[in-house]
């Protein structure tokens, strides 16, 4: 059996998280677990917790890697709940575990994820007009490495089909 592919779902967390974003997460999460991939976010609350609640909501697989030590932190929709202990670092796991991110909104921590997978030349796309540090990178460069473009779709639709063109290409 081949591995399954990885995709990570980025974005606000609880503060800051719209009910926009929430919605967009969710409906991006279940068409992720509609794809038949497993769903990897940072397993807390808002745009994590939303995406994990779709996947679910379709049968998917969800895996939260959390900054903290105690699983028990982990959003009620990690189906295996990473606890790492190691705070924010623990977003360049999040980062290097998926085969490719998909970015609705989001803040520093999120910045930072975004800045360990464009190191490390991970597909990215981002969805527009949600708002955050990324809509500035939004089919563009972080910077003059010009490592992997991060492309801007409209839709949870176009983002998982998207992320999935980028990564089997």
């Amino acid at each position: 059996m081949p591995k399954r592919i990885q995709i990570l779902i980025i974005g606000h967390n609880t503060n800051g998280c719209t009910e926009e974003h929430s919605k967009i997460a969710y409906q991006t999460g279940s068409e992720v677990a509609k794809a038949g991939h497993v769903l990897v976010t940072g397993g807390l609350g808002g745009v994590m917790e939303a995406a994990s609640h779709g996947a679910r909501d379709s049968n998917g697989l969800t895996v939260g890697i959390i900054p903290q030590a105690d699983a028990s932190m982990a959003n009620k929709y990690c189906d295996i709940v990473i606890p790492t202990g190691m705070g924010l670092t623990r977003d360049f796991l999040t980062a290097l575990s998926a085969d490719g991110i998909i970015i609705i909104g989001g803040g520093s921590g999120t910045l930072s994820e975004i800045c360990a997978a464009y190191m490390h030349k991970k597909p990215m796309v981002s969805i527009r007009k949600m708002g955050g540090v990324n809509e500035q990178f939004i089919d563009n460069y972080l910077d003059h490495r010009k490592n992997i473009k991060i492309i801007g779709v409209d839709n949870p639709t176009q983002a998982v089909e998207k992320i999935l063109e980028l990564i089997t290409s």
